[in-house]
Formats: structure tokens, sequence, C-alpha cells
């Protein structure tokens, strides 16, 4: 009895979407966004290529994703990529040459533009690299998509 009542919790677990949060962008130029995890679904909006989406379920070939601005919406798995981008979400994003806020100030992002994410900096900050290919560190309270 206790060898079954540890493969179904197993399985349930296995089943349950998971709790770190999953971040991707989206890979082709005028993804769909739909209400339900079907091409007959109802379509919603287009997203732009490179924003990102946070990954909340993925069933076989679509993901039910959370954009910056919090809408819910079904996306073909397929739609998107590995590579991360961050929306600033602050009215305006300094980007320093070190993780520091008294670093040099490398440039500035207002609020919207994508910053594609290096890697992740020490505790609160984030490498990226804007499209022009100026790179440096952002808080990650100006961003969102960590």
């Amino acid at each position: 009895m206790r060898r079954l009542a540890a493969v179904l919790l197993g399985l349930t677990f296995a089943a349950a979407p998971a709790a770190a949060l999953e971040y991707r962008s989206v890979a082709e130029a005028g993804a769909v966004m739909f209400d339900a995890p079907s091409q007959k679904a109802k379509p919603l909006f287009i997203v732009a290529r490179g924003t990102p989406v946070e990954v909340v379920v993925a069933l076989e070939g679509w993901v039910k994703v959370r954009d910056a601005a919090g809408d819910l919406a079904w996306m073909e798995r397929k739609t998107l990529a590995e590579k991360r981008m961050l929306i600033v979400s602050a009215r305006t994003a300094e980007v320093r040459a070190q993780a520091e806020g008294v670093a040099a100030l490398v440039f500035e992002a207002e609020k919207g533009v994508l910053l594609e994410l290096v890697e992740p900096g020490p505790p609160g900050w984030a490498r990226v690299r804007h499209r022009d290919g100026q790179a440096g560190y952002v808080r990650a309270n100006q961003v969102w998509g960590l």
C-alpha cells in the first residue's frame, strides 16, 4: 500500500507544472497567441519577435504563457526560442559596466526596449546586451523576464 501511495504521489508531482519560473522568448515575427491550445481556437493577439514570456503550463506542442502585462494565452511551442530576452519594465533602465550602482553608465534603455540576457549576474543583477552590441549589467528590478 505504501509503494502504491509513493508511486501515485510521484506521478502527481511529475504531472504538475514546474515550481521554478521558466522564461522563453518569441522566436517568430507575428507569433499568434490563442485562448486555447489549438489552431482552431480564437486568436487573441500577435506577439513581436523577441518578446519574453513566462511558461506557465506546457502540453504537447503548446505552452500557456504569461506576458509582462500579466496576460495569459496559449502559443505553439515551436514559436518559442531558447534565447532569453528581457523587456525594460522601469521608465528607464540603467545599464552599467559592472554589477554595482556606482559603476560607469554604459547606456540607458527606455521602457519596452528588449535586451538579450547574456547571463544572470550577482543577486539583483543581470548581464545584458542591446541589439546594437552594447553590453553591461542591469538591475533585476528594472526588467521583466528573469
